[in-house]
């Protein structure tokens, strides 16, 4: 008797598998495609917490310090408002908001990878009283 070898796969075997495969991929894509929105919206949740926790933060350290006008936190002079970080100093303390820019002026980050970074971002409000705290709201319709 002879032996044969067999060197690679029939051409059966190999229609099979990527029949299985085309079938997987007809059902997997369509669940992994809206997972960049909500990736996205996460982010902007994350950041929201952030921006909330280290306002508080900076206000606790404000009143550690005796209330001054600017404290120095990590190296970055943070000059505050009623007791909370203008909007010029936020970002500064937050010092990592990668994925976001930041607008000093109107103290809004914005998405950068969202389809309309206005409305995928965080905006952050300065106190508007002596007993009032800083305020951040979020915006995800667009991301």
């Amino acid at each position: 008797m002879r032996q044969t070898k067999q060197l690679g796969f029939t051409l059966i075997e190999l229609v099979v598998v990527i029949t299985i495969l085309g079938i997987l991929a007809a059902f997997a894509v369509p669940r992994f495609m809206g997972l960049e929105k909500q990736a996205r919206v996460a982010t902007v949740d994350s950041l929201l917490g952030t921006v909330r926790s280290t306002s508080a933060l900076a206000h606790s350290a404000w009143l550690a310090s005796g209330q001054p006008a600017t404290i120095t936190v990590d190296g970055n002079t943070l000059t505050f408002v009623n007791g909370y970080p203008n909007l010029a100093s936020i970002a500064s303390a937050i010092q990592d908001y990668s994925g976001f820019t930041y607008d000093a002026t109107t103290g809004v980050f914005s998405s950068s990878g969202a389809s309309t970074p206005a409305t995928c971002s965080v905006t952050y409000a300065e106190a508007t009283g002596p007993n009032n705290a800083a305020s951040a709201t979020k915006s995800s319709a667009g991301c």
